[in-house]
């Protein structure tokens, strides 16, 4: 069982893809999402955005926006991505 990530910004897609597990820093501290994880809705923080997969590590950093958690499908819409 796997993640769908999407992590996106107004400047467009930084990245899609499939992955074990997900972090996101949050306002209020970090989420870690592994694949059945239950449905949400959290604010995002300034941090790093790790995405772990089977072969590499990618991360990205991220200021503000959100992150949505549904059926396994983790979406982080931030207001700035690099």
């Amino acid at each position: 069982m796997a993640l769908h990530v999407e992590v996106v910004s107004p400047e467009g897609e930084t990245w899609t893809g499939e992955a074990a597990q997900v972090s996101v820093p949050l306002i209020n501290g970090e989420l870690g999402v592994l694949p059945g994880r239950q449905p949400l809705l959290a604010q995002l923080g300034e941090g790093t955005v790790t995405v772990s997969r089977a072969d590499e590590v990618v991360s990205f950093e991220v200021t503000g926006g959100f992150a949505s958690v549904d059926s396994d499908f983790v979406t982080v819409v931030a207001d700035h991505a690099t």
